[in-house]
């Protein structure tokens, strides 16, 4: 059963990858025998999560990257194929909320950070990636989206809208490219303990609104997303494509 699970002999792309969400999938996917690329926007967080990685030195790779400038992405591709090979998993973790509050109180510039990062960029990656995988002959793509792309947060607008987006954008790749052997899925996980989510975690009254959302009663730890990320990036999920698994704690329902 184990071997199902195995990345052995896979090279896997993680954005966002220096910490939180992106950085405990990074691990998890070493510990499972995948050589991993991961970047994050500057340079200190890439080498303290390569420090933290240090006991699998050899099978990671750390480049800085602003993924949604086009350029870095081309030079992040260069240096992780340079280094490991055609990548065979992509996560696209890398995430940002720069504004809360409502739609018609929000200004051009949030709208347009918030795109670029959260849904320009896994476009822009997914596909340069995809074309790879097709050429070898599958591979897996996954998208981390979030529950607020399932429903309308009124704390989270533009937010939203940017994982909502993501999610159609894992449908729509997942029926173009299943003919060619890669995968596309999506995770929406709910509120989990990291530094983007802090505003929310870190107000007890609003936390605690939160807790009593969920059918487990409590906040999600990165830890908790692994599992489901080596599951689609394995031959474990082969037969698994456009598909959106809520990691949420039983917050949707």
């Amino acid at each position: 059963m184990s071997s199902r699970f195995s990345l052995e002999g896979k090279h896997a792309l993680v954005t966002g990858g220096t910490r939180g969400i992106g950085l405990a999938i990074a691990e998890g996917f070493l510990e499972a025998g995948a050589e991993v690329t991961i970047c994050g926007r500057n340079q200190q967080g890439v080498d303290e999560a390569m420090a933290g990685l240090s006991a699998h030195a050899e099978k990671v790779l750390g480049v800085a990257t602003h993924v949604a400038k086009k350029e870095e992405l081309d030079e992040l591709l260069e240096l992780a194929t340079q280094r490991f090979g055609t990548i065979s998993v992509l996560v696209n973790n890398a995430g940002t909320n720069p504004y809360a509050g409502p739609i018609i109180e929000s200004e051009d510039w949030a709208w347009d950070k918030t795109m670029d990062v959260n849904l320009k960029a896994p476009y822009m990656l997914s596909r340069e990636v995809a074309r790879g995988m097709v050429s070898d002959g599958g591979g897996s793509i996954i998208n981390m989206a979030s529950v607020a792309g399932l429903t309308a947060s009124p704390l989270q607008a533009i937010y939203s809208v940017s994982k909502a987006g993501l999610i159609m954008l894992t449908r729509v790749m997942a029926r173009e490219l299943g003919q060619h052997g890669v995968r596309v899925n999506c995770i929406c996980p709910g509120l989990i303990k990291t530094q983007l989510s802090e505003a929310l975690w870190s107000d007890p009254e609003l936390a605690e609104t939160i807790r009593e959302q969920k059918a487990l009663g409590r906040i999600g730890t990165v830890d908790e997303l692994v599992g489901t990320a080596i599951y689609f990036a394995s031959e474990a999920s082969s037969f698994t494509t456009g598909a959106i698994l809520q990691v949420d704690g039983g917050m949707v329902i």
